[in-house]
């Protein structure tokens, strides 16, 4: 099994930025620990502060990878461009945050790219991210029996 974990924007500085609200740890020191949670998973992780590449990425893995993790960061709020391109895609993609951004400033409160993904995880930490791994192996669980 494959999936596929894509941060957006400003996300390559956890750990750095805004521990109060993003945490202290940075995600190259959570992924070893959620691959050693799942040693049948290989997970595949990406990172950029442009648009144009993560759609590129989301198309690159889109059609092969069992499951994709996406955490947009503002570009959330924003793109319209990323949830057409996760629209065409065929697998899943979980919408991850790490804070409640239902807690947060008013504009954080809509997703563009919400109605095109399979679920949202919001609030958790970096545990978010262990949330959507275990909806994706959900989904294909549902999927594998109903073939």
């Amino acid at each position: 099994m494959k999936i596929v974990i894509i941060n957006g924007p400003n996300l390559n500085f956890l750990g750095i930025r805004e521990p109060g609200i993003y945490g202290k740890d940075s995600f190259e020191t959570y992924m070893p620990l959620l691959s050693k949670r799942y040693p049948d998973i290989s997970f595949e992780y990406i990172q950029s502060n442009v648009e144009g590449i993560l759609i590129n990425e989301l198309q690159r893995t889109g059609f092969t990878a069992d499951g994709i993790i996406l955490n947009a960061g503002a570009y959330t709020h924003t793109s319209i461009a990323l949830a057409d391109c996760i629209r065409s895609l065929t697998a899943p993609v979980i919408e991850v945050h790490i804070s409640n951004v239902h807690a947060r400033e008013e504009y954080r409160h809509r997703s563009m790219i919400a109605s095109a993904c399979k679920g949202v995880i919001c609030g958790f930490g970096l545990d978010s991210y262990r949330l959507a791994v275990e909806a994706i192996l959900g989904i294909v669980r549902n999927t594998s029996d109903e073939h």
